[in-house]
């Protein structure tokens, strides 16, 4: 399974969100849906926005069933500090007015 990491706020842990279509037997329309798999990376290497993959595995814990294999893309712009922002300092004055 392929999807976009959405959190890596716990330690060796990732939250991976799944997108795929469905489609409805009722209205027979395609309907997207998102599943949330909470995923182990042993390396605590990756950042929000990579894109991984994911296979099933034993129960780690009580929501992780689901190991980081591979990754597949890294994020595309990586968090820069910015600094103060730079302002022009104009100063007005009062000439031959």
């Amino acid at each position: 399974m392929v999807g976009r990491v959405v959190s890596t706020k716990m330690q060796k842990t990732v939250v991976v969100a799944v997108n795929k279509t469905q489609h409805h037997r009722l209205y027979k329309r395609a309907i997207r849906v998102k599943r949330k798999y909470f995923a182990h990376d042993e390396s605590d290497a990756l950042v929000l926005g990579d894109v991984v993959r994911i296979v099933e595995t034993r129960p780690l814990s009580r929501m992780k069933r689901w190991r980081v294999t591979e990754i597949v893309r890294r994020a595309a712009g990586e968090v820069i500090e910015v600094a103060e922002p730079v302002v022009d300092d104009v100063e007005t004055s009062e000439g031959d007015a």
